[in-house]
């Protein structure tokens, strides 16, 4: 996540404002609910994508930095680099092999980043620019997800335990644990909410393992919401951004979801409640839709936009072939971003809003 982005006069000034590196601190000081809500139902994973993506991600800022004769220390003490480590790292299946995460991490700050001039120059969230990359690129290791301890233990009938650290280096690094039980992993909630086969939803949640703990969505999965909604409450609170695109997200997705809700029939699409705290919708909503480079400016282009987001991973995740679908979303609404500033900025003093394409 960056957070400079070239705006028009008037600029206000402060300490507090003019040093990125202290929001990128918050920013990543807001993942911990999160990251501790990932290792305690699924594990030490994501915390290995973390490191890996953050030593991979700052090796690649300072090379490509040092090609273009900068001071790589200079801005890498800006904290960008870690942020979009931290950000690519949780949104990556826990245990992803590690060549997985060197092509995330080269595509992240090289192509989505330094191509395009560094930071605050990037029109598309690195973040997700990788995520997408590795999506379509390498479907099956991108969708081998980590079952949570509860659907484990539902599935063997006994306490089963989460890979450890040493079985999730093995993992990480040979693509197997012999030690390791089999059937690790599984289709995530909204894979199988839409994969329904014909079940009702009341069927699923009793048929399917992976709701047998559920409250809401399933899995662990609305843990994890829920932490990383507490994180983006304390960005709120102190003020890293405004409320206005993750409000506007969450509603239209919730409002899209209740529309389509038929009760839960073989149809279903899944509740309101269900895509709210499912798949990747809080960190979407707090910590990628809240990136002030790629997104709209004015607060009317960020309800704009946030709604659109909102919109489109409720209508891929009912009528598209991906389950889930912030990535997508929210490169599809970056693509729009300009052309929302372009009619909702305010307009500069002393001029007339624009009418039939000229200013008068």
């Amino acid at each position: 996540m960056s957070f400079m982005k070239q705006q028009s006069s008037p600029h206000a000034h402060s300490a507090r404002l003019a040093t990125s590196n202290n929001v990128m601190q918050q920013v990543l000081l807001a993942t911990v609910p999160g990251i501790v809500a990932l290792s305690w139902n699924f594990g030490p994973g994501t915390l290995i994508n973390i490191v890996l993506c953050s030593l991979f991600c700052l090796s690649f800022e300072a090379a490509f930095l040092k090609l273009r004769g900068r001071n790589a220390l200079f801005y890498i003490k800006d904290c960008s680099a870690l942020v979009t480590a931290f950000l690519l790292g949780i949104a990556l299946p826990a245990y992803a092999p590690w060549w997985l995460l060197v092509v995330g991490c080269f595509f992240a700050i090289v192509v989505a980043k330094q191509l395009y001039g560094g930071l605050g120059y990037n029109p598309f969230n690195p973040a997700m620019v990788a995520y997408v990359v590795l999506l379509i690129s390498f479907p099956v290791e991108m969708t081998r997800w980590a079952l949570d301890a509860g659907t484990l233990s539902s599935l063997s009938g006994v306490d089963a335990a989460l890979p450890n650290l040493s079985q999730a280096l093995q993992l990480v690094f040979t693509g197997h644990a012999p030690s390791l039980a089999d059937g690790w992993t599984a289709a995530t909630p909204l894979d199988v909410v839409k994969q329904s086969q014909g079940l009702t939803l009341d069927q699923l949640y009793q048929n399917q393992a992976i709701f047998n703990s559920a409250v809401f969505a399933g899995g662990g999965w609305e843990w994890v919401n829920i932490a990383f909604l507490l994180g983006g409450l304390y960005l709120l609170y102190k003020g890293v951004f405004t409320w206005h695109a993750p409000v506007a997200m969450l509603v239209s997705l919730l409002l899209l979801s209740a529309l389509f809700y038929d009760g839960g029939s073989s149809a279903s699409k899944g509740s309101p409640l269900f895509h709210l705290f499912s798949g990747a919708t809080m960190f979407g909503a707090f910590f990628i839709v809240t990136d002030p480079v790629s997104s709209a400016v004015s607060t009317k282009g960020r309800l704009i936009y946030g709604a659109c987001i909102g919109a489109l991973v409720f209508v891929i995740r009912a009528w598209g072939n991906y389950p889930d679908a912030v990535a997508f979303a929210v490169l599809l609404m970056n693509f729009a971003a300009p052309f929302i500033d372009y009619y909702t900025l305010p307009r500069t003093y002393g001029h007339k809003k624009a009418q039939s394409g000229r200013v008068k």
